[in-house]
Order: structure tokens, then C-alpha cells, then sequence
């Protein structure tokens, strides 16, 4: 089982909004990620998409977008971002999703030797639009992280193979540490994914903490074609 990674998938079928504001690539961005979707993923493969799924603000609106990527090969795992306003609770959420297609909240999943986990994350102290507010959500997305790691520990074997989906990424434009690289650092996944930034070019994103290799797969950045993540 391959394993493939995109986040920022910003559908509207139900509720339009030109992601062309956000620049001229964004144009027909929905039929170019499913095109190249459907050229490398096959039905055994695993896709994971961390956030930013959606631009609905209900759950029976977010499943009109859905159910188009439910139609494109292999399994997916959903993660929430900061703009999946129609996240609901994730038992509800979980019990509407389509066949094929999972989310992770607060816990982790295992298909076959992977194990995957994560949290939407925040921004982190030291940026430039942190605040108050932000320490709070903060703190309480780095104790949601601590849980999902938890989860994965004990879900992984000698075998297994486990991957980190963040939202947000774990640290800022300078790369210092913070609550969220800590848990990296003690728990030790062997990958990490972020999207959430856009029109960030490769080279200045976070791609490896600590000997633990991260992806930056916000699709725009990947230009619109899933990554692969395991081989």
C-alpha cells in the first residue's frame, strides 16, 4: 500500500467561491487535482488530506464535496482545518462519511503497517498575528496532539510505519521549537504533514525536524497533483 498526501483541497460545489482571488493558478483547481489524482492513485493506496477539505459551512453541504473525492481511488483520512467550518462532531461526522473514506480527531488510525494521527494545530507564539486567543487555542491543540500520539503509540509495532497529519505547520518561518515540535520530538513519528501554506515555495518550507522528514502538501504548492508520501 502506497501512501499519498494534499491538503487545501478548498472544494465549493455547493457553496462557489473562485479560489482565483487566491491567484491564476487556483483556476479549474478542483478538475486538476482529480485528473492527476486519477493518474497516480491507485484503489490500494492510502490518501491522506490534512484540512482545508471544504468551503461549506454545513456538514450535508461538505458531503456534496465529498462525495466527489469519495469517487477517486484508495482509502482517504480527513483531518479538520481551520477553514472545514462544517466539521461536526466526529461521531456524527464518521457515521456520514462515505464508504472509504475516515477522520481523525483526538485519536489515531491503522491501515495495514501505517498508523495515522494528527491535530489542525495553530499558529505558534512568535508569529506575527499571535495573540491572546491564540495562546489558548494553542495549548489546547497541543494537548490534542499529545492524545493523537498517544493513540498511535499504542495502535504501532516494530513494523508499522506512522505519519503525523498537522494542519497548520509545527513551527514558524524561523523554525524554533515549540509545543507541538516538543511532541515530535518525544514521540518520534516517521513523517510529518502540513499544508495551510500558500504560494510558499519548497525550499523555504519546513522539509525535516530532527532527523524526522515533513512535507509541506498544500495543493497549490504541489501543484495540484497528490504527493507521494510511502512507497
Amino acid at each position: 500500500m502506497r501512501v499519498f498526501a494534499i491538503a487545501d483541497l478548498h472544494l465549493a460545489f455547493a457553496t462557489p467561491k473562485p479560489m482565483t482571488v487566491f491567484g491564476p493558478q487556483w483556476a479549474g483547481h478542483p478538475q486538476a487535482i482529480f485528473e492527476q489524482w486519477r493518474e497516480v492513485v491507485r484503489e490500494d493506496d492510502l490518501v491522506l488530506l490534512p484540512g482545508d477539505l471544504s468551503w461549506a459551512m454545513k456538514l450535508p453541504e461538505a458531503l456534496q464535496d465529498l462525495s466527489h473525492v469519495a469517487e477517486l481511488p484508495g482509502t482517504k483520512v480527513l483531518l479538520r482545518g481551520n477553514h472545514d467550518y462544517w466539521w461536526p462532531t466526529i461521531s456524527r461526522l464518521r457515521s456520514a462519511l462515505p464508504p472509504g473514506m475516515f477522520a481523525v480527531q483526538n485519536d489515531a488510525l491503522r491501515f495495514g503497517d501505517v498508523v495515522v494521527c494528527g491535530t489542525r494545530g495553530w499558529l505558534t507564539p512568535g508569529s506575527e498575528a499571535f495573540g491572546p486567543e491564540d495562546a489558548k487555542i494553542y495549548f489546547r491543540e497541543a494537548e490534542r496532539l499529545r492524545l493523537s500520539l498517544q493513540a498511535a503509540r499504542k495502535l504501532s509495532g516494530e513494523r508499522t510505519h506512522t505519519i503525523l497529519m498537522l494542519h497548520y505547520p509545527p513551527t514558524g518561518t524561523q523554525f524554533a521549537p515549540t509545543l507541538f515540535t516538543d511532541l515530535i520530538d518525544e514521540y518520534r513519528p516517521d513523517q510529518v504533514l502540513y499544508g495551510h501554506l500558500h504560494g510558499l515555495p519548497l525550499e523555504r518550507s519546513l522539509r525535516i525536524w530532527n532527523g524526522i522528514p515533513a512535507h509541506l502538501v498544500a495543493a497549490d504548492v504541489l501543484r495540484f497533483k497528490p504527493k507521494l508520501i510511502v512507497e
